[in-house]
């Protein structure tokens, strides 16, 4: 996908939340840190588990199945470099959140 897509409004996703989106076909996990809004693939390269329900501390998202933590804003693996989820841009505009899947 070559353009931004509109998810939704900020106020859907508080600092320290998560939120499941599907864009594009493509179930994806968007993420509100202190450093701003981020998004990567929902699920974990390990089992599949839904990575938005799990725990997101600081720019950590920890995989709710078997606790796979992943950066937020890389996609990678914190426990295993070489593994990853793809990571998807994402930019506000005003009060909108808008993602350009990768």
């Amino acid at each position: 996908m070559d353009s931004f897509v509109d998810i939704g409004n900020i106020a859907e996703v508080p600092v320290g939340r998560t939120k499941a989106y599907v864009v594009g076909g493509r179930s994806i996990a968007l993420y509100h840190t202190a450093r701003g809004f981020f998004a990567t693939d929902n699920t974990c390269p390990h089992r599949g588990g839904p990575l938005a329900e799990g725990d997101l501390i600081g720019d950590e998202i920890t995989c709710p199945w078997h606790l796979w933590g992943f950066d937020v804003a890389s996609g990678v693996c914190t426990g295993n470099a070489e593994v990853s989820v793809a990571a998807h841009e994402v930019r506000v505009e005003g009060e909108r959140i808008m993602v350009r899947l990768s």
